[in-house]
């Protein structure tokens, strides 16, 4: 179904297509008998709604349904009177529906993909036909009652103008031709990796972010949406423009980017390409998604295709053809991991952070402190060792419900989550609200000098 992207389930197999269950369909008013207007179907409805009958259980939409952010509201049936018919026209063809025939410059006819089997819909070209919203109504009721998955696709798209990423693997089917369910957890897991690849990406660029940006990046992938296509194979991910569109955008650059520098190490078996397509956005956690998408399969392939209702961003290509991955590509990929991890450098900061824990091998000497990053630094918590007396004064600090500040070199091995040669710490003082806070914490954990000379984890 669609999914927050954090959501615990995404990836997972869902039922059918992988769309949840919703509040019932639109359902439009009789639109009035128009001579100049095209002919109803046998059924008695224009765009082959037959589907609503009084009594018959009410079909699933596609709308998706989290309840915040761009996606408020989502639930309810677009208004016929908001949707732009060429924006309908765009995602029915961006989804695989046919275009047959119609009356030319009037409205034309769409059949579902495959064999056009089912409920065809009757789209206005433009709001200027007479009969537009009646017909847009129905087409709107036409596709939330379809078992056609696309159909639901194209709701989606309705609903929220949104950037769509699709990943699509290519592997050895399973008994009756099903893909098991741990190689949808594997496409689920390396799209949620790929997608905050790019939102890291956004947040600055680095070969290596380990620890630092994670906690704004994925607050920034709340508002995406997923839906499981029937097979398994793939997966599509909706950005709403506002506020994904930089993620996709960022996204369309470093798959790009990444691409070419794994052919140039193919052909010349030259690194240095990838240390250029850090500024596009490749990174260590960009390759790894990539390498987690292609492994255990026969190939993979990513496909960007901008909202149709905000066109497409400057500096991109209007209808971006699939970034195609290979197994052939992993030595290279995972080359260039291995090169972001240690080629990225330690970073000099001055960081002022809450106590949270505390730890030496005896009562005196030199011990660890694990801090809650406030700020300085773009990491939730790090861990440092001080000197006695540096040791001391964090103690200090913490009964007192005061944080320290802290001068070092945030490391790189650890994924940022280490600083060394720490200096100058000292209390800092803060308002009254936040000491309250911090004392309060001091209260609910009194276990925390009972681990003080347990051993380091």
């Amino acid at each position: 179904m669609h999914r927050p992207i954090d959501d615990p389930g995404f990836g997972g197999e869902g039922d059918g297509a992988g769309y949840g269950p919703v509040p019932p369909p639109y359902r439009p008013h009789p639109a009035p008998g128009d001579p100049s207007g095209p002919r109803s179907d046998a059924s008695g409805s224009r765009n082959g709604a037959s589907g609503s009958r009084a009594g018959a259980p009410a079909p699933r939409s596609g709308i998706p349904g989290p309840s915040a952010g761009p996606w408020t509201g989502a639930h309810d049936a677009p208004d016929p009177g908001r949707v732009d018919p060429r924006v309908l026209g765009a995602l029915l063809a961006r989804h695989g529906w046919r275009r047959r025939g119609g009356a030319a410059g009037r409205y034309s006819r769409w059949t579902p993909p495959g064999t056009g089997a089912g409920t065809s819909l009757l789209v206005p070209e433009s709001r200027a036909f007479p009969d537009c919203e009646d017909l847009l109504g129905e087409a709107l009721a036409a596709l939330a009652h379809s078992a056609t998955p696309s159909a639901r696709e194209v709701l989606t798209g309705l609903a929220v103008p949104s950037d769509e990423i699709r990943w699509w693997r290519d592997v050895p089917p399973g008994p009756a031709g099903t893909v098991p369910w741990t190689v949808r957890e594997q496409l689920g897991s390396a799209a949620r990796q790929l997608l905050l690849a790019g939102a890291l990406a956004v947040r600055g660029r680095a070969g290596y972010y380990g620890a630092r940006h994670r906690r704004p990046a994925q607050a920034s992938l709340e508002s995406v949406l997923v839906g499981a296509s029937p097979d398994g194979r793939g997966l599509t991910a909706f950005l709403p423009v506002d506020p994904g569109r930089p993620i996709a955008v960022r996204l369309y650059h470093a798959l790009h980017a990444a691409r070419e520098a794994v052919d140039y190490r193919r052909a010349t078996g030259g690194t240095e390409a990838f240390d250029a397509a850090v500024e596009a956005g490749v990174s260590r956690e960009l390759t790894e998604a990539l390498v987690a998408l292609v492994r255990g399969t026969e190939g993979a392939r990513v496909a960007l295709e901008w909202a149709p209702a905000a066109g497409p961003p400057e500096g991109c290509a209007a209808r971006p053809e699939p970034v195609e991955f290979s197994p052939g590509d992993l030595p290279a990929l995972r080359e260039a991991s291995a090169r972001y991890r240690t080629g990225e450098p330690s970073v000099p900061v001055r960081l002022t952070g809450a106590v949270v824990r505390m730890r030496r091998s005896g009562p005196r000497g030199a011990g660890t402190v694990r801090l809650r990053v406030l700020g300085g630094a773009e990491v939730p918590h790090v861990r440092v060792t001080l000197d006695e007396e540096a040791y001391r004064t964090a103690g200090h600090a913490h009964l007192v419900g005061l944080p320290i500040r802290v001068s070092g070199r945030l490391e790189s091995r650890g994924g940022f989550r280490r600083l060394t040669d720490a200096s100058e710490v000292v209390p800092v003082q803060v308002d009254e609200t936040e000491r309250d806070r911090l004392m309060k914490a001091l209260h609910e954990n009194l276990d925390f000098f009972e681990e003080a000379c347990g051993p380091e984890d």
